[in-house]
């Protein structure tokens, strides 16, 4: 009788350790389950912070525009003088129709190429008039497309004026290099 009491007290306690062992079990699966939603949610919020900065920079970007634009203008004219070329006569903005009169001029005239590196190799004002249209312009784009989630609105420069300017002049300047006139 003794046994079957000592017997029936290890198998009671064999069965109260494994119910703890099985409670223990899914204590650690809730637990990891718990890390795994924690872990997501800092990521989702990490996301989220990152986008409403981009976004945030985005829209600063957009205020200050007319700025830039004004900033990129301003090394433009002298250029457009320099090769005697008129802006687009259009409702768009001064830089708009200024980068398209120089576009349209040299896909009417691939001449115009040859008149700004000339321009270039010989005036340094004009010279200084693309390499700082040209690092303002860059910056532009480099700060557009960090800033751009989606990158539509990066794209959108790159592929219009604003991209087909910077290859344009970017030829110009290392035709000039090149030369020895």
């Amino acid at each position: 009788m003794q046994n079957t009491f000592i017997i029936i007290g290890i198998a009671v306690i064999l069965l109260v350790q494994l119910v703890i062992l099985y409670f223990m079990y899914l204590s650690n699966s809730r637990t990891r389950e718990l890390g795994k939603t924690l872990t997501h949610q800092y990521n989702l919020i990490v996301k989220i912070q990152s986008t409403l900065k981009n976004k945030s920079a985005t829209n600063a970007v957009a205020e200050n525009a007319e700025m830039i634009y004004q900033d990129l203008l301003q090394n433009l004219i002298p250029v457009m003088a320099a090769i005697d070329v008129m802006p687009r006569n259009t409702n768009e903005h001064p830089l708009w129709r200024a980068l398209g009169g120089i576009m349209d001029e040299y896909a009417k005239n691939p001449f115009a190429l040859e008149k700004l590196r000339r321009c270039i190799k010989l005036d340094a004002e004009v010279a200084r008039s693309i390499d700082n249209y040209m690092n303002r312009a860059d910056a532009f784009l480099n700060h557009l497309t960090t800033t751009d989630p989606d990158g539509i609105l990066a794209a959108t420069f790159t592929d219009g004026l604003l991209g087909q300017s910077l290859t344009f002049f970017a030829q110009a300047k290392q035709l000039a290099a090149q030369t020895s006139e």
